[in-house]
Formats: C-alpha cells, sequence, structure tokens
C-alpha cells in the first residue's frame, strides 16, 4: 500500500536533507586544518560512536546493540564492513582537503556501476544487456579521464571500490542490522585504533584538539556521521525504492558544484568527457530500473548512503 501523501512529503524533505548534509561535506572538513585527514577520521570515530550511544538510549534500541556485539559472526562482517568505511572515509576527507573535491564527486557518481561489477564478480549474479552498457560507459569513463590526466582518477575509484565493498558486506547482513546499531557497532570495533591514535598524537604533542572552536568543530563530524544517516532511514521507510534512488545523486552533484563553484576546481575538456559518459551509464541504469522496478536486478537494493 502507497504511504499516504503528508508520509511522503515528510520522507522526501527527510532524504533531500540526508543527501543535501552529505553533499555538502566537503565545506566542512577543510574548516578542521591544520588537523590531518588521519586525526580527522580518528575523531570522526570517537564522536559518532558517543552521539551514537546517546540516540540508542533516546531511541530505545539499545539492545538490537548489544545483540550485535553479542554475535561473533556478525560482530566479524561489520567488522570487516567498518575497515573498508574507514578508508572510505580516511580518502574521501583527504580528497576533499588537498583540492580534489571533483575527484571524490565522480568516486561516489561511478559507486553504483562498482556495486554491479561487484554483484557480477563476486556473487555470480548476471547482468541485462542494457546494464553491460552502462558498465562498460564506466569503464570507457575511467579510460578517458586517465589518458586526459595521464594517471588514474585514483581517490574516484578508491572510494567507488571501498563503498561499494562496504555496500556488499552490509547487504550479505541484511534487515539484522538496523541503520543507527550497525553505525555505532561499526564505529565501536574501529574506536580502539582511534582512541590509541589519538592518545599517541596528544602524548607527542602533535595533536590539534583543544576546548575551542576546532575542537568544537572536530566534535561535529560525529553529529554529522549520525544525523544524516537518521534522516536517511527515514526516508527510506516512506519513500519507493526509486525516488530514494533518484535522490542519492543528490550528493555527488552538490560536491561536483561546490569542487567547481567554490573550490576553483578547473574542469578541462577530458573531465567533462569522462563525467558525461559516467552520467550516460547512470541514465541507463536509472531507465533501466524503472523499467523493472517490480523485480530485483543484480546490484540492486536499497541505495546505500554516501559517507
Amino acid at each position: 500500500m502507497d504511504a499516504p501523501a503528508p508520509g511522503r512529503r515528510g520522507g522526501l524533505a527527510a532524504g533531500v536533507a540526508a543527501y543535501a548534509l552529505w553533499g555538502a561535506l566537503p565545506l566542512y572538513f577543510p574548516l578542521l586544518t591544520p588537523s590531518d585527514p588521519v586525526e580527522i577520521i580518528a575523531h570522526r570515530v570517537v564522536w559518532s560512536l558517543l552521539f551514537c550511544l546517546v540516540l540508542l538510549q533516546v531511541t530505545g534500541t539499545w539492545s538490537a546493540f548489544v545483540t550485535i556485539l553479542r554475535d561473533r559472526g556478525l560482530l566479524l562482517r561489520l567488522t570487516v564492513a567498518a575497515t573498508f568505511l574507514a578508508v572510505n572515509w580516511l580518502v574521501f576527507v583527504h580528497g576533499v582537503t588537498t583540492g580534489h573535491v571533483v575527484d571524490a564527486a565522480l568516486g561516489y557518481f561511478i559507486n553504483p556501476l562498482v556495486t554491479i561489477a561487484l554483484a557480477v564478480l563476486v556473487l555470480k549474479e548476471r547482468l541485462r544487456a542494457v546494464q553491460w552498457v552502462a558498465v562498460g560507459a564506466g569503464a570507457a569513463a575511467v579510460v578517458v579521464l586517465a589518458v586526459g590526466y595521464g594517471r588514474l582518477p585514483w581517490i574516484a575509484l578508491v572510494l567507488a571500490g571501498s563503498f561499494g565493498a562496504y555496500g556488499l558486506i552490509k547487504s550479505r547482513v541484511g534487515p539484522r542490522v538496523a541503520a543507527l546499531p550497525g553505525l555505532a557497532a561499526e564505529t565501536a570495533v574501529l574506536t580502539p585504533v582511534a582512541v590509541l591514535y589519538l592518545g599517541w598524537l596528544h602524548a607527542t604533542g602533535s595533536g590539534t584538539f583543544a576546548l575551542d572552536l576546532h575542537g568544537l568543530a572536530l566534535v561535529g563530524t560525529g553529529v554529522l556521521t549520525a544525523v544524516p544517516l537518521l534522516l536517511f532511514n527515514s526516508a527510506a521507510r516512506r519513500l519507493p525504492l526509486t525516488t530514494v534512488g533518484l535522490l542519492q545523486y543528490l550528493a555527488p552533484v552538490l560536491q561536483l558544484a561546490i569542487g567547481v563553484l567554490v573550490a576553483g576546481e578547473q574542469m578541462p575538456p577530458a573531465r567533462w568527457w569522462g563525467f558525461g559518459l559516467v552520467w550516460l551509464a547512470l541514465v541507463v541504469l536509472t531507465v533501466d530500473g524503472l523499467r523493472h522496478s517490480r523485480r530485483p536486478s543484480p546490484g540492486g537494493g536499497a541505495p546505500r548512503p554516501a559517507p
């Protein structure tokens, strides 16, 4: 049964807000200098966990978090997923703080194509001809960008690959793990490493955290991690899957706009051609997905939020 109109309007607002916040992250992380990307991610892990623990108590989902921690097999899978997530976060922050916002946006544009490729390589799923066309266009885009730049767009590829692997693991876990308890568990397994690293930084006098606006901004990374996830979760419950699937492109569109219009990154012809091929592939995937919206497709499932 379709959701009532007010529910859909609220879901749409939540979805737009979630992806808008993810899309605006390239504006936030550069404000955290002089902290380097590793220190930023260590703080993001710690403060995300603390914020999630508060939300677990408020939302009454603490028991779901405890259940995850007691399931060794499930916790192991989430630990692997958390490792890929940490790599994704680290490369993203490195990209947006070193003048590669456009490359970061490209990574999230090609993520659906990488997800499909992983479905074929890992899950041995079979693609329709149209999906092969989309994957081929994405591969051609990488070649065009590599030739144009004289190097592989490694930031985009690592972002797409790490998040694709993260999504693959989470899809195998399935509905056993809700969004908030899952994020709490993933940050919990990363927190000991993060705390040790931050402790070492401050013991050597290299840490940048202090009780000032900069320290407050580092704490804010936890809020900016959990809040969009909750908004996304609300949207996913109220909106059709196709609507949520279209909303996911809002984040990289905003990131691309920030990279070009705010950060002033250059868009030479090779980059436009590469992005054009990616967008062509996404249009093909979207049209094909709408045509088969009543049937699950390879690499399908609920769109996953950007980090």
